[in-house]
């Protein structure tokens, strides 16, 4: 991914920074446009994801819609030129401010979570003599087999409306006459890589939509949420998620009625690749049990390794030559060490990888970061007053 001659630029600019390739994210986009389209299935991206202007702006260049989780992020998709009638609004906690926001853009559906959220948005939408889309988001109780922390679709956890409560919910929906049940929505979790998870998906939305029909309850859209992962073990091997198998799989397990709407809700598969984090080593500290690499990144400029545990390939772009491990002393390769990989925080948890082979690394390194197109700037903080920082893209260095 990285050429001499763009790091070689790189030595000129303030680390720590974000970079984004933006060829990665353009051949990820006509991949998903092309697949997608082979069954008419609409995707909506997931702004959550990363919400860089430039990114956002590509992205709506294809004709996707946005998936927002917060008011600001329906101002944000409004403010990019996403069409109002692609914009759909989840979240288990959507303040009456929010509600307001997507009332009066008249955004396409509310994702619901709770009877008293439909109440809530009933009676705001009265009050601005308004009809308000909406989608039931239903917990399947189907496992992700992914970190706890992005396991969305089981009983234990906050999001949706539980199956066993699914009748009161319909009936009070009925009697709620500032709203329109125009479809239903599901989200089991992210970073998902075994795919028979959405296989088991896609049978029990089937069975929820058996559920519907003998109610002679008329359903238009479907929206099966997102959650397909990316290889950060590997990134280089496997740029671009597999939109082929994916998209397939639900054309082949789910039972449509006529004229139904199929929609997702896609944001890491979309833009974790395209990202890097590039730091700078400060220091490199010698341990009793380990050598550290402290760089000038920290959990505040890349979260998910301090939050989920999570792994991201970690590259000297120093020692490298055209995206391969420099030689030395003819056709010697770098001598490899182990280090653990810190940050400056003042937190121990501010670690992105422990144990990890580098070549001999020294101060003034240069460190890439790699798959940090999701939830890297996105989840960013000024925690210990730390500057942000900028992010600089393919085509402008």
């Amino acid at each position: 991914m990285f050429t001499g001659n763009i790091i070689s630029k790189f030595k000129g600019i303030q680390t720590p920074f974000y970079y984004y390739d933006l060829e990665v994210l353009n051949q990820t986009l006509q991949k998903l446009k092309k697949e997608s389209g082979k069954y008419g299935f609409f995707v909506h991206y997931a702004l959550k994801a990363n919400a860089d202007n430039k990114i956002l702006d590509i992205i709506k260049s294809y004709n996707l819609g946005a998936d927002c989780v917060s008011g600001n992020e329906v101002k944000k998709a409004i403010e990019c030129n996403f069409s109002p009638e692609h914009i759909v609004f989840a979240g288990v906690g959507k303040s009456d401010a929010e509600i307001n926001c997507a009332l009066d853009n008249n955004i396409f559906c509310f994702n619901c979570e709770s009877l008293q959220e439909l109440e809530v948005i009933n009676d705001l939408a009265f009050k601005k003599n308004k009809n308000a889309g909406i989608a039931l988001r239903i917990n399947p109780n189907v496992n992700a087999n992914t970190h706890k922390y992005i396991t969305t679709g089981l009983e234990e956890n906050k999001f949706g409306i539980n199956l066993w409560e699914l009748a009161t919910v319909v009936n009070a929906v009925k009697k709620l006459k500032n709203l329109q049940l125009i479809g239903l929505h599901f989200h089991i979790g992210s970073q998902i890589m075994d795919l028979n998870s959405f296989k088991s998906l896609c049978l029990r939305v089937n069975e929820i939509q058996n559920w519907f029909a003998v109610r002679k309850i008329k359903i238009e859209n479907i929206n099966v949420g997102g959650g397909l992962g990316v290889n950060y073990h590997e990134p280089d091997t496997n740029l671009i998620p597999d939109f082929e198998v994916y998209f397939k799989l639900f054309n082949d397990f789910l039972e449509l009625r006529p004229r139904q709407k199929v929609h997702f809700e896609l944001g890491r598969s979309i833009t974790a690749q395209c990202g890097t984090l590039i730091s700078k080593v400060l220091y490199v500290k010698n341990g009793v049990n380990t050598n550290f690499a402290i760089l000038d990144a920290g959990m505040t400029e890349l979260m998910r390794p301090a939050l989920y545990q999570a792994y991201h390939k970690i590259e000297n772009l120093s020692k490298m030559e055209n995206g391969k491990l420099r030689m030395e002393n003819g056709n010697q390769p770098l001598a490899i060490q182990k280090y653990d990989v810190v940050g400056p925080i003042c937190e121990s948890s501010d670690c992105f990888g422990k144990a990890v082979s580098l070549p001999e690394t020294m101060r003034g390194d240069l460190i890439a970061l790699r798959t940090a197109g999701a939830y890297g700037e996105v989840m960013s903080s000024a925690y210990n007053l730390r500057d942000r920082v900028k992010a600089f893209y393919s085509n402008e260095i």
